[in-house]
This record gives structure tokens, sequence and C-alpha cells, in this order.
């Protein structure tokens, strides 16, 4: 073991005094910077998503309107349509407690199939770090295109800030889902119709996350 030269660094002007007046002083600040680490630790509000689910219940003037327009909706795996209603499962994403701004990851997805056309709409993020809004990846023909604004959201009015977690998933019901006014434009310039606006309304969601930690079996 190498013993420091007490002899030494009092000859260079540095007597052990001074060392140890430095490191009481030092002891406080090591203190202080551990402690406010450990509080914005603590008010970190933003959680991780593990799983869940979004369910959309299609609107009957939304159903009735494709069969018209000789358009043929259908699903991409592991999506489910049935009785009216398309589940995509959750497979991601983060969301910050206090404000409910978020991004929510999807698995599965849509298909419009017109004649020998076929858009493919999938790979959905329900996106509120602005305006709320669904994106998706958008394929025509097996050609991707990119990632797209397809559905505009209006969250409901009785959203009580912060959320608060409970023994179970957080649950988000009446979400109203409505074609953007850009998936509007890209779906009528494709299938070659003038029938589809921004607006039009698609159907209402009921959205389920998983937070990473805080599942029923912790």
């Amino acid at each position: 073991m190498i013993k420091p030269n007490i002899a030494n660094q009092t000859q260079r002007g540095i007597s052990p005094l001074r060392i140890t007046s430095r490191l009481s002083l030092a002891a406080p600040v090591v203190a202080l910077s551990m402690l406010v680490s450990a509080n914005l630790a603590s008010a970190q509000k933003t959680e991780a998503i593990e799983g869940g689910r979004t369910t959309v219940a299609l609107a009957s003037s939304f159903l009735s309107a494709l069969p018209s327009l000789d358009v043929t909706p259908g699903t991409v795996g592991p999506t489910r349509l049935h009785n009216g209603s398309v589940n995509f499962p959750v497979t991601g994403g983060a969301i910050d407690l206090d404000t409910a701004v978020s991004q929510i990851l999807h698995s599965g997805g849509l298909t419009l199939t017109a004649g020998q056309t076929q858009v493919t709409l999938q790979s959905f993020i329900i996106d509120t770090t602005g305006t709320p809004v669904i994106t998706g990846l958008v394929s025509v023909d097996e050609k991707l295109l990119g990632r797209l604004p397809l559905f505009d959201l209006a969250l409901p009015s009785g959203i009580t800030l912060p959320l608060k977690l409970n023994d179970g998933p957080i649950v988000l019901r009446g979400v109203g889902v409505t074609l953007d006014g850009t998936a509007a434009g890209a779906l009528n310039g494709v299938f070659h119709v003038t029938a589809f606006d921004g607006g039009f309304a698609i159907g209402t969601a009921k959205v389920t996350i998983d937070l990473a930690g805080h599942s029923d079996e912790d």
C-alpha cells in the first residue's frame, strides 16, 4: 500500500488541514447532487408502454359507403374485423402521465381493395405529441409510399390529468376517429374518386395500454 508523503505535501504548500477542509466542503455538495438526481428521477412521469389493444367500432356510415365505391375492406394480421369492429394490438411506446402526451405503437392494419388496386394501411401510431392523430405506413399494390397521417382523433372531454395508475391498465374510451384530409386526398387519387373527405367519421375507439412494470401480475 502506498502512503501519501505528508512531508512532501507540506513542502509543496498543501497542508493536511487544507486537504481535510476541501474534503469537508465537497461532501455536502456531493450529497446535494445525489439528492437532486433522486428527486428528478422520482418526478419522472413518462412511462414505457409494453402492450394493450386499440379497438375501433366502425361507423355504419363508413361501412355502408365502401360498397357504394366498390371498395372492399380487409385486415392485416393480427388485426381482425368482427361484428363491425377492428382491433390493433399495442406493441410499445411511451406516455407522459402528467399531460397524456404519448406515442402508442400498433401491429396489424387495414386493406382497401377496388378491382386490381389494393391500399394497405399498417403499423399505426397514435401520436398525441401535437394535434392527436393516427399515422400509418401506406402501401399501394405492395409499393411502400411512406408514413402518412391517416385518422384524426377527438379525445373525450372527461380525461382527468395526471393519469392515475391503478391495479390494471389505462383505458381510454370514446375516442372519435375521423379521416384525415391528407389520407382522404390520397385515397381519392388512388381509387379515382372524389368521395373521400377529411373529417368523414370512421368510428369510435377504445384504447387500452399496459405499462411496463405495472401489469396485473406485478
